[in-house]
């Protein structure tokens, strides 16, 4: 169930070889065999070769009760209601939103810390409906924390591996045995090296379902692993849990979710009915029934089984009793109500310069048939388009509960210096209700005002060097303009009653800059003012023409500046 419980016997699982293998492996060791996920031990799989036992050296790596349900013959992706216009809820296709959510996230973590592992968030999709069937179908809160602890089975010793409390019942809330916990399934120990910080609340909680996905993200990305690589994927799956009917119930479920999936609300996911340790319908998933034929191939009658008497079924483990309200009220998952509006409130058009804020806020309101404001359903955010802009911490999705009034705002988006138009969505989580989108434009700093920043005088001998170079300060609404684009150019004094908007005509004579290569150039370009908006230009230098020269220096966004150059022969 999860990374590394220990040597643990799975009852109803496997043949009865692997079964009396692993009774003779815990036969070996009294020693609990936690194996932290920095040391994995992997068997590698493939359709061909069956997984191999672990022997009594090697620590199992989980090998405890997971769901073992397989998806249904159907489109993953199916059809909205006719008559409600929303996604059809308690389905197996369906992910809840904020479990999906941390999925998405945590795999787009991974493709940055992690580019070589290749990570898709299907694969922890696959973990984490075969561990704990998407963290109990969705029963989080607004910040991915599980309402109830989901506790794996006591580990005891009676028919699983034992092993002592490492955590004081920290996050199992057993001081005598270890527990897997969480919707990961991760046991304290592993947790205590393997935990991540998946929502940046600043803590590690194995019961927060960002926190738990991220670091089952890099539990399966360990060793180096590929999982585009298919040994490399097998070897993944199985460093959770060395079983080959995990791998392939795992498989399967990664395979389905690549194939198209939707958002459910939290709270209203299907849950898995076929446990592994459970021995009613443990391995005979709903999809598959077993075909016995009347006749053998030799024509003969079969023959009749042998009577044998059943064993009695292993007691299931229970799951933690949930809160009751006064009175005996059982607490229910919550449920979001079916939303009929969705609405923008905030700014239709969002414009910023590069590097800086944008003046609006993508903000979008819920309400319900009879107009009321809905609380806590998740809307989610999404930057789509070409572009470098983000929110905090570079997440190009977010998804944010409602408050009281309905309306969930967008974090503070940050842009970057690529400059274009690209697109800010916001959709409702588990409805069909029309996304809300607004066009977003990053456009290059600008400068309206240009000023000497010095009065140095600019004056040189023919073919010599002037002694100053030009200094100039940009400002923006009386503001710094800082990385602001720049050009100067030589050029030729306009003649009177020249059009004052045409462009001037750069001068083939008279004070020049110098190139790389010392060549004379009288046009400058990718100029870009400073930290504090001055720009400095190269040096100058003049040639054999005496007289009165203009350089003229243009910004982006209007701000230009003429200055005088004057070359003359010494007196």
């Amino acid at each position: 169930m999860a990374p590394h419980m220990g040597r643990r016997l799975r009852k109803g699982a496997g043949t009865t070889a692997v079964a009396a293998l692993a009774v003779a492996a815990l036969s070996a060791s009294q020693a609990p065999g936690i194996v932290h996920a920095s040391t994995p031990t992997d068997q590698a799989a493939s359709d061909a070769t069956p997984v191999p036992t672990p022997s009594a050296e090697a620590p199992a790596s989980g090998n405890s009760p997971y769901y073992t349900d397989l998806p249904p013959l159907v489109s993953p992706t199916p059809p909205p209601n006719a008559s409600t216009g929303t996604l059809p809820t308690g389905d197996q296709q369906g992910i809840p939103a904020t479990v999906l959510d941390a999925y998405k996230k945590a795999a787009a973590t991974l493709a940055t810390d992690r580019p070589n592992c290749h990570l898709p968030w299907e694969l922890l999709g696959g973990i984490g409906k075969v561990e704990s069937g998407h963290a109990n179908g969705g029963r989080v809160d607004v910040n991915g924390t599980t309402l109830t602890p989901i506790l794996g089975p006591v580990l005891n010793g009676a028919g699983f591996a034992n092993i002592t409390d490492t955590d004081g019942g920290a996050y199992d809330g057993d001081k005598v045995h270890d527990r897997a916990v969480g919707p990961m399934q991760f046991i304290p120990s592993t947790w205590a090296s393997s935990g991540r910080d998946g929502n940046g609340d600043g803590v590690k909680d194995p019961n927060n379902v960002y926190d738990a996905a991220l670091a089952a993200g890099f539990y399966l990305c360990g060793n180096g692993r590929d999982v585009a690589v298919k040994a490399d994927l097998d070897k993944a799956i199985l460093s959770y849990n060395q079983s080959q009917e995990y791998l392939t119930t795992v498989t399967t479920w990664f395979d389905f979710y690549r194939r198209g999936t939707h958002e459910v609300p939290d709270g209203t996911g299907s849950l898995p009915s076929h446990r592994s340790d459970r021995t009613s319908g443990s391995h005979t998933p709903a999809r598959q029934t077993p075909i016995t034929p009347t006749t053998p191939p030799s024509g003969k009658p079969a023959p009749k089984p042998p009577v044998t008497k059943p064993k009695p079924p292993v007691p299931p483990v229970k799951p933690p009793v949930p809160p009751t309200k006064p009175g005996g009220d059982t607490t229910l998952p919550p449920t979001v109500p079916r939303a009929t509006t969705f609405e923008n409130t905030g700014a239709k058009e969002l414009t910023a310069f590069a590097g800086g804020a944008f003046g609006g806020q993508p903000t979008a309101r819920v309400k319900d048939a009879s107009g009321k404001a809905m609380a806590k359903v998740s809307v989610k955010f999404e930057i789509v388009g070409d572009t470098d802009t983000r929110f905090a911490g570079g997440a190009t999705s977010v998804t944010v509960p409602t408050a009281a009034d309905g309306t969930a705002a967008a974090p503070a988006l940050k842009t970057g210096e690529k400059t274009g138009t690209f697109t800010v969505r916001a959709t409702l989580a588990g409805s069909a209700l029309s996304a809300i989108e607004w066009k977003a434009t990053v456009v290059a700093r600008q400068a309206d005002v240009l000023v000497r920043a010095d009065d140095k005088a600019l004056t040189a001998t023919p073919s010599g060097e002037f002694a100053n170079q030009v200094s100039v300060k940009a400002t923006y609404k009386n503001g710094v303009a800082s990385g602001v684009a720049a050009s100067a150019a030589m050029i030729v004094t306009p003649a009177a009653g020249a059009d004052p908007k045409a462009a001037p005509k750069v001068n083939d004579k008279g004070p020049y800059f110098k190139d790389a290569k010392g060549n004379p150039v009288r046009e400058l370009k990718d100029l870009k003012t400073d930290a504090n908006g001055v720009l400095v230009l190269p040096k100058m230098y003049a040639d054999a023409q005496t007289g009165t020269f203009l350089l003229r220096l243009t910004t982006e966004g209007g701000g230009t500046l003429t200055v005088e150059l004057k070359v003359a022969a010494a007196s």
